[in-house]
């Protein structure tokens, strides 16, 4: 059995990630979602260890300090990290293993794993970005403008990822990323 890939998928708050992230899984077989932690509140309808891992900032130190993240940082006030063992584990057993993360760890990953994939996924506009963020309903006016304002600095590094996916019509994007995903499998 030939070992899967890990793919890192990255954008700015509200771009969409998610939508497409879960649409790629849902679709493919061989393809599953890394689970992260994080020590932000759930947001209404998120479950623990199905969407995140949700920690207290001790418990999430805790795995810092034994090195149980293949990466993690701080994020509008957050912590967000991937747990190691179970990504490298799916790896192992064939499954190309996506992680939606942050760019600060998507880079981290990209550097600390060479095999590593990276796909940013932009918006758009950044008109349409800012509308996505509002139609949410979950964040005050202050939190949207410093989510609009750290897309600006994301964007200005995304030229660090291998594949840029720009998310138009759903449907589109979702292909896109699947191609990635079957190239990448064939080259092996």
């Amino acid at each position: 059995m030939s070992k899967g890939n890990i793919y890192v998928v990255s954008g700015p708050s509200g771009v969409g990630k998610g939508t497409v992230v879960k649409q790629v899984v849902d679709q493919n077989d061989n393809v599953v979602l890394s689970v992260s932690a994080t020590t932000r509140s759930p947001r209404e309808g998120e479950i623990d260890k199905v969407h995140y891992f949700f920690l207290t900032k001790e418990e999430f130190q805790k795995k810092v300090d034994e090195d149980g993240f293949l990466e993690h940082a701080a994020y509008c006030g957050n912590c967000y990290g991937t747990p190691k063992q179970a990504v490298l584990d799916k790896v192992a057993e064939g499954y190309d293993v996506i992680l939606e993360i942050d760019i600060q760890g998507g880079l981290q990953i990209l550097k600390k794993l060479p095999g590593a994939m990276g796909i940013f996924i932009l918006p758009p506009s950044y008109k349409t970005l800012e509308k996505r963020l509002r139609g949410r309903q979950s964040e005050t006016d202050e939190v949207i403008q410093k989510r609009l304002e750290a897309a600006r600095e994301e964007i200005k590094q995304s030229y660090l990822y291998d594949y840029f996916v720009v998310n138009g019509p759903l449907e589109e994007t979702v292909r896109s990323v699947e191609k990635i995903i079957s190239d990448n499998r064939k080259e092996q």
